[in-house]
């Protein structure tokens, strides 16, 4: 009895795998007719109806790589690339073929290309060769991406450079604005201590003054010349028809001489016993 119940649930389990296995043999040949579809579609342009038919495809079998890998590959035709690139990042997981995997990464790179995102490219063509070495146009994308990719690093090395620069001359500028201000604020103080330094001098110079608001030195001076002045006037000034009293000190003095020569003149006529008139020079 034992063995009769064994070999019933024996035969029920084999009969189970048998319809899944059949299940996914039918969902797997309609997702193909799908892709079929799809590409007959694509190559006649008329992308809206095989898109989707690619995901009729994808639906009726969700790890098909095929449905998943050609509507990547139609996206990219369109331009779309970041759909494109979720479907093909999408393909390379779900293979585990190294072919399939190979041209799902060699489509990636193609794609980071595409998108200047050079370095990134760079990795997904190494992928691809990992998974097919052998093939050359991959190693020739490749070495496209490498010299991409070193010319993005030195254009972001001179773009931060000069950044550096800009930085660098707006500090510069900064600094010499800020020694300017500096520099015109002591020009501004030295003016302002000049000016009080002059106002103490000027300050210094009106106490020397007297009430009159002149300096004592002048005053005395001129207090000497208005002596001066005054001794001046005292003396008695000639009168119209009168002589100056030097005029008549001068005038004596001749007179004096002159007599004295008529007397010498005199005393000679005496003793030689000559009479001689005498004149008077006035």
């Amino acid at each position: 009895m034992k063995h009769i119940v064994l070999i019933l649930l024996t035969c029920m389990v084999s009969m189970s795998f048998g319809q899944e296995d059949k299940e996914q043999q039918l969902a797997l040949k309609k997702a193909n007719g799908y892709v079929y579809e799809g590409n007959s579609l694509i190559n006649e342009d008329d992308f809206v109806s095989g898109e989707m038919a690619y995901r009729q495809a994808i639906s009726k079998q969700p790890n098909t790589v095929a449905g998943i890998y050609n509507l990547g590959n139609a996206y990219y035709k369109k331009g779309n690339y970041e759909e494109a690139l979720y479907r093909h990042e999408q393909a390379a997981k779900a293979t585990t073929s190294k072919s399939e995997k190979h041209k799902a990464y060699h489509n990636i790179g193609n794609i980071l290309m595409q998108n200047k995102k050079c370095k990134e490219a760079v990795e997904a063509f190494k992928n691809a060769l990992r998974n097919d070495p052998t093939d050359d146009e991959t190693r020739y994308n490749l070495g496209l991406a490498k010299i991409c990719a070193e010319e993005q690093k030195d254009q972001q090395d001179e773009n931060k450079d000069d950044q550096n620069k800009d930085e660098n001359k707006e500090d510069q500028d900064k600094k010499d604005n800020e020694d300017k201000k500096d520099k015109e604020n002591k020009e501004g103080d030295d003016k302002e201590d000049k000016k009080d330094k002059g106002d103490e001098d000027k300050k210094e110079g009106e106490d020397e003054k007297d009430d009159e608001g002149k300096p004592k030195d002048e005053k005395k001076d001129k207090g000497k010349g208005d002596d001066d002045k005054k001794k001046e006037q005292q003396k008695p000034k000639p009168q119209p028809g009168q002589m100056s009293p030097q005029q008549i000190k001068n005038l004596l003095e001749a007179m004096n001489n002159q007599e004295q020569k008529v007397q010498e003149k005199m005393n000679a006529v005496k003793e030689k016993g000559v009479k001689i008139k005498t004149e008077k020079d006035w």
